[in-house]
């Protein structure tokens, strides 16, 4: 598939998106889509620029995870991190796959999807809208400190409460590698992803974070063992 194709493509699919998806519902929160991603790899223009679009809805988290295992090749990702590397690799393990690849997106934490295929995307996103999402997550800010609250659910389980920051927006101009010549611009980059804590959903969850610092933050509710996502909350 040529850029010019993908890129079309993205366009057509943002217009569809903007068409289905309706509003995020109130107490509903966003859909998470983690985009796997490299500053290396010479197919993931088209799929940051995909990320960059989403980034505009309210009703969707874009996240880009930069991995490293392309830096051999001529240019080391600055944002890379071997963290996310590995949450890709256990997304494969769950999947039953040996293989990982760039780009790939997964959609709330169970549907993965080749980064350049944004009808699937289109698809994916429109089935999780009308589901819905379990744990409806509300963020208080006072200063420093923000209160995450959500109610029981009726089904207990075994679910991980993450602290996600990320940088909203860069540009990077790039010198060597399969992308040289370039200045690419991305989106939602995670800068680090903390585990604070297991839930049950027997009793409601109540959290006190301290935040400071420039970078924008979320919090993420997911099935223990990399199952699916069910609550999302960026953080005021």
């Amino acid at each position: 598939m040529s850029v010019k194709s993908v890129i079309a493509g993205i366009v057509t699919a943002g217009a569809l998106l903007g068409q289905v998806l309706s509003a995020q519902a109130e107490g509903t929160g966003p859909i998470v889509v983690e985009l796997f991603t490299s500053q290396g790899c010479s197919s993931c223009p088209p799929a940051d620029a995909l990320l960059d679009r989403l980034a505009e809805r309210a009703d969707i988290l874009p996240l880009a995870l930069h991995v490293d295992y392309w830096d051999y090749i001529g240019w080391a990702d600055g944002f890379a991190r071997p963290e996310h590397t590995k949450r890709q690799k256990s997304y494969a393990h769950v999947a039953g796959s040996r293989t990982i690849y760039t780009p790939q997106m997964v959609v709330a934490g169970t549907e993965q999807i080749v980064g350049t295929r944004p009808m699937e995307l289109a698809d994916a996103l429109m089935r999780h809208q009308s589901a819905g999402q379990p744990v409806r997550l509300t963020a208080r800010r006072d200063g420093e400190t923000v209160e995450v609250t959500a109610p029981a659910l009726a089904d207990a389980g075994r679910y991980r409460i993450d602290l996600v920051r990320f940088v909203k927006e860069r540009e990077v101009a790039i010198t060597r590698g399969e992308n040289a010549g370039k200045t690419l611009r991305y989106t939602n980059i995670v800068t680090d992803w903390e585990t604070l804590g297991a839930w049950t959903g027997a009793e409601p969850l109540a959290l006190d974070l301290q935040l400071s610092g420039p970078e924008e933050a979320a919090v993420i509710v997911q099935h223990d063992g990399f199952g699916p996502i069910v609550g999302a909350a960026q953080l005021p």
